[in-house]
């Protein structure tokens, strides 16, 4: 993959997620979907086989859209507006996991054969991305210790099943 292109894959993915967390903070959730629509059909175009990337994305938003109730209806998360029924995920979380399909085969591909490093930066980095959305008012913590453990260990366990599904639906190979 040509250096612009994953440098392109980051900022575009960095992009989609601060408009999603300001967009949803600000009472504007469906701006942050309509970013991450961008991407994602931007990252779609690039693909050599972009059926492969859809289903991945699918895979993605099905993933993201139980953890996210779940952790809605275990009391661990609230967020303000859109989501689509009561007690469940707002649209723009569940397209947040979309957005980060759209690394896993670029980006993010070396992590691929390295499902332990993808375990620790999913226990990691989703904490701090959740604790960066909830500084900037985009969602409520209501249980912030239990919160943050949940979110770390279920994308401890999320974030390599979805590298392991980017090998089988990698539109990016050659």
């Amino acid at each position: 993959m040509p250096l612009p292109a994953l440098v392109m894959n980051v900022l575009l993915s960095q992009i989609a997620w601060f408009g999603a967390v300001l967009a949803a903070a600000r009472g504007l959730p469906w701006l942050g979907v309509i970013a991450v629509i961008g991407v994602v059909a931007w990252h779609l175009a690039r693909a050599r086989q972009p059926a492969r990337e859809i289903g991945l994305v699918a895979l993605a938003l099905a993933i993201g859209a139980v953890f996210e109730t779940l952790l809605v209806q275990a009391g661990f998360l609230r967020f303000d507006g859109g989501a689509l029924l009561a007690g469940t995920a707002p649209v723009w979380m569940v397209a947040l996991w979309a957005n980060f399909a759209t690394t896993l085969n670029v980006s993010l591909r070396a992590l691929r054969s390295r499902l332990l490093a993808a375990a620790l930066l999913g226990a990691v980095g989703a904490p701090l991305a959740y604790v960066g959305g909830q500084k900037l008012g985009a969602v409520q913590f209501l249980e912030p210790a239990s919160a943050v453990a949940a979110i770390a260990a279920g994308w401890a366990l999320l974030t390599p099943v979805l590298f392991l599904a980017a090998r089988r639906f990698d539109g990016f190979a050659r």
